[in-house]
């Protein structure tokens, strides 16, 4: 199963609670990626630098090609496991590097998109407030509001089986539901 879904909708959390009731592998590909992107010739230093240089938003398209070689791979690498992408891992521009991540993920049993609520507005009230109290961000960059671009990225509908809404639920509760 993988999961995907903006920046503190929890699926790091959610997906530990499915692997611990699985018997299965976790895998958080935030925590992994790192050796993913140098195999295309890129860094978190190297993504710094061109933030600094070109700002967040000209960044993250220079990046495309290094999150969907690291979605493609992190996928072939872990049949079998659970794996969390990161918000950007479906967020592309470039439709080719969308097509390359739908396909490796149209292999994928499930693929779950996970929000905290069926209404746009209370989802992005609810992973806001959480990413400026887990994460110390609101995700609004030079004028540019990654967390509303994720959330409404067609990227993580398009490569999602379903989606589900946790609404309030805990990791635990979701998971039961899930599996």
């Amino acid at each position: 199963m993988v999961l995907v879904g903006p920046a503190g909708v929890g699926k790091s959390t959610l997906g530990r609670e499915l692997a611990a009731r699985t018997c299965r592998l976790f895998v958080d590909l935030d925590a992994v990626a790192d050796a993913y992107y140098a195999q295309v010739g890129w860094s978190m230093d190297r993504l710094r630098e061109r933030i600094a240089a070109v700002g967040r938003l000209e960044a993250e398209a220079e990046w495309e090609p290094a999150r969907a070689h690291a979605v493609v791979r992190v996928v072939a690498d872990h049949p079998g496991a659970v794996v969390a992408l990161g918000a950007g891992h479906t967020s592309y521009a470039d439709r080719w590097h969308l097509a390359a991540v739908r396909a490796a993920l149209g292999r994928c049993p499930e693929v779950v998109r996970i929000l905290p609520s069926a209404d746009r507005e209370v989802s992005l009230g609810v992973l806001r407030r959480r990413c400026e109290v887990d994460k110390g961000r609101s995700w609004v960059v030079d004028g540019h509001d990654f967390l509303a671009h994720w959330l409404d990225d067609p990227g993580a509908r398009l490569v999602a089986t379903r989606t589900v809404h946790t609404d309030g639920e805990t990791p635990a509760q979701t998971a039961a539901r899930l599996i």
